[in-house]
């Protein structure tokens, strides 16, 4: 009788361990994960980039687009996601609107002040990002650029000095042989250079990149 009796408490044991087991989640940028091998872009904000940095109270800069990444791993590691998918995005992503063990994720990156409202897209999360503005957190400690600006002059800037033809974006092939583009807000693209003897070539859009087959960088865990 014992046996049998601690058998089945082995098996509820068990059984709530593979309950509460984390999911297979990787950070790719402020606002983008994989989940089981599915890749979601946050619906309804929009996160610094990962090279992006942000006015302080003091005047001084601070690594808010490695603040945000951050906080997304902190709420998306080790827990239980699920996502709820609204549409996919013209680069094949599911826009998503995800749970880490009950918490709101894309509201969350909205209130620590390390996400925008995606006004253009979405009014879902206005009211909490008033809220994290009237109480000075993250960005909102300062004037700062927000993240549709920021890709906006980088994109301009990198016009100018692209070959001929005007395309900007750099499609690099790394030492494991990974087809990866670096669009101009990427933080490595000023050191990331272009031979078109190895097969690199430069690209007019992030779209035209993934339909020949190159992904973007992965800056998270």
């Amino acid at each position: 009788m014992f046996s049998r009796i601690l058998a089945i408490a082995l098996l509820l044991l068990l059984t709530a361990v593979g309950a509460s087991a984390a999911s297979n989640v990787r950070v790719i940028d402020g606002d983008t994960i994989d989940l089981d091998g599915v890749r979601y872009r946050l619906h309804g904000i929009d996160a610094p980039e990962a090279g992006q940095s942000c006015k302080a109270a003091d005047g001084s800069e601070w690594a808010c687009g490695q603040a945000a990444l951050g906080k997304l791993e902190r709420l998306v590691r080790g827990r239980e996601v699920t996502c709820t998918p609204h549409e996919k995005d013209m680069y094949g992503r599911w826009v998503a609107s995800c749970v880490a063990d009950g918490t709101d994720v894309n509201g969350e990156m909205i209130a620590s002040g390390l996400a925008w409202a995606f006004r253009k897209y979405s009014l879902d999360y206005v009211k909490a990002e008033e809220t994290a503005h009237a109480g000075h957190v993250g960005v909102w400690q300062a004037d700062t650029q927000t993240p549709w600006d920021f890709r906006s002059h980088k994109w301009d800037n990198a016009v100018s000095a692209a070959p001929a033809g005007g395309c900007p974006i750099k499609g690099n092939i790394n030492s494991k042989q990974e087809k990866i583009y670096h669009a101009p807000w990427s933080k490595d693209y000023a050191k990331t250079k272009v031979d078109t003897h190895k097969g690199e070539r430069w690209f007019c859009s992030e779209g035209e990149a993934i339909a020949a087959g190159w992904r973007p960088p992965q800056w998270g865990k």
